[in-house]
């Protein structure tokens, strides 16, 4: 079997998120249109400017580790990941001791990594002198460390890295595991991305890059992608992970499928250090590459699940890059919606848990929604699912994630067929 003949399919999804700790729960929240952003209860806001976030509330690690000392050890971005890729895992059914390690490999990245130890580590050696810093600091910051632990944790000896593209590391982690199964060199990966970086300097970073909102009396009401009063995005913590699989591979032990992964598209804008191209045109590449390796037209995708943060530059630009992508089929054809409108932005971890509900839209045949559109931009002048998720047709679809550096990333599912 050569390479465009070898299909992969979804088998299993872990969330960990602002809207709920489980994909059952996360997708409910979804589509009930709530949003998962409130002031920030994890540190003190007091001289921020920006003082709410999209934060993961009520998880515990512990149970997704061997002990309590190895799940405190750990940065939160990777205890997050961890439990999303646990969470996969069993979603899926797999069983190591069923499955050939050598055939099944891992690729869950991070945008930034363990800010939280970086920052309580250095603080430690300002304070407190080298000594005392911790020898755990390395391999609890990096952002490969997830990949790395989750494989040891299964015995998994397949294909390992982390690819690292700001925010758009989940889908380059999953499309780059999508191209590794269709080479021969997996059967079955487990892909994504987590991200942790609701802390002192990130909050800062971004704040004083003037990037997110400061609606901060109304959290709910902060994150409202193509709205004409949007100010800015809004930070975001969790893990979305995959396990994808060849088809027969899948097949053969009984595993459910959700839908197939067809397509993948990776550019870059060559533009600008933050800011994407202002006629869309790495991001419209981007989506063209994914439909071609889908082998799909323009007019067979129902549904986008956008990149848009609610910033007011990123979006504008983003539904040029679309319609630039899908000419008439772009205004009467294509639902195009933003659920980091619920969520906030994930950085890294946005597209892994923006796949899933694509592919829960899918399995459901309902588009989630965009809330907050309260007056919707002229310049985003599509059918953005406003305010309530709407039963539609959905058998393919394509979610983008776009990163500072100018990396774009598409992902295209389709509804599976036999």
């Amino acid at each position: 079997m050569n390479m465009s003949e070898r299909r992969v399919v979804i088998t299993g999804i872990g969330v960990i998120s602002p809207l709920g700790n489980t994909k059952d729960e996360f997708w409910k929240n979804i589509l009930a249109g709530k949003s998962g952003i409130r002031r920030i209860q994890s540190m003190d806001v007091t001289n921020y400017d920006c003082k709410i976030a999209g934060e993961v509330v009520d998880f515990d690690p512990a149970p997704f580790f061997n002990n309590h000392k190895e799940a405190r050890r750990a940065d939160r971005y990777f205890q997050l990941a961890m439990a999303a890729a646990k969470m996969a895992a069993k979603d899926s059914g797999l069983n190591p001791d069923a499955l050939d390690p050598h055939r099944v490999g891992v690729m869950v990245g991070s945008g930034i990594g363990g800010l939280r130890t970086l920052e309580t580590q250095y603080e430690i050696l300002l304070n407190k002198g080298p000594g005392r810093v911790s020898p755990f600091l390395i391999p609890m910051m990096i952002s490969n460390i997830a990949s790395g632990m989750i494989a040891g944790e299964f015995g998994y000896m397949g294909p390992n890295m982390a690819i690292v593209t700001a925010c758009a590391t989940s889908n380059n982690n999953i499309g780059e595991a999508w191209r590794i199964i269709k080479f021969g060199d997996a059967d079955c990966m487990i892909c994504g991305g987590s991200e942790a970086s609701i802390t002192p300097s990130g909050l800062a970073g971004f704040g004083n890059m003037k990037a997110l909102s400061m609606r901060n009396d109304e959290p709910e009401r902060a994150s409202r992608p193509f709205d004409k009063d949007r100010d800015g995005f809004v930070m975001g913590e969790g893990a979305g992970v995959m396990v994808i699989e060849e088809l027969e591979h899948a097949k053969k032990r009984g595993a459910q499928i959700y839908c197939e992964l067809t397509g993948y598209g990776a550019t870059a804008d060559a533009y600008h250090l933050t800011s994407p191209h202002p006629e869309g045109l790495g991001a419209a590449r981007c989506m063209e590459m994914a439909m071609r390796h889908a082998r799909v037209n323009p007019t067979d995708v129902d549904y986008i699940n956008a990149h848009a943060t609610s910033t007011p530059v990123g979006d504008v630009c983003e539904l040029r890059a679309i319609k630039r992508t899908f000419g008439d089929h772009a205004k009467k054809g294509v639902l195009v919606s933003s659920t980091k409108s619920m969520t906030g932005h994930l950085l890294g971890a946005a597209g892994g848990i923006e796949l899933a509900a694509s592919v829960l839209a899918i399995r459901d045949q309902i588009a989630p929604p965009t809330i907050n559109v309260e007056n919707q931009d002229p310049e985003c002048d599509l059918d953005v699912v406003p305010n309530a998720a709407r039963p539609a047709k959905i058998d393919v679809a394509l979610s983008n994630s776009f990163g500072f550096g100018g990396h774009n990333a598409a992902v295209l599912v389709s509804k599976f067929v036999d």
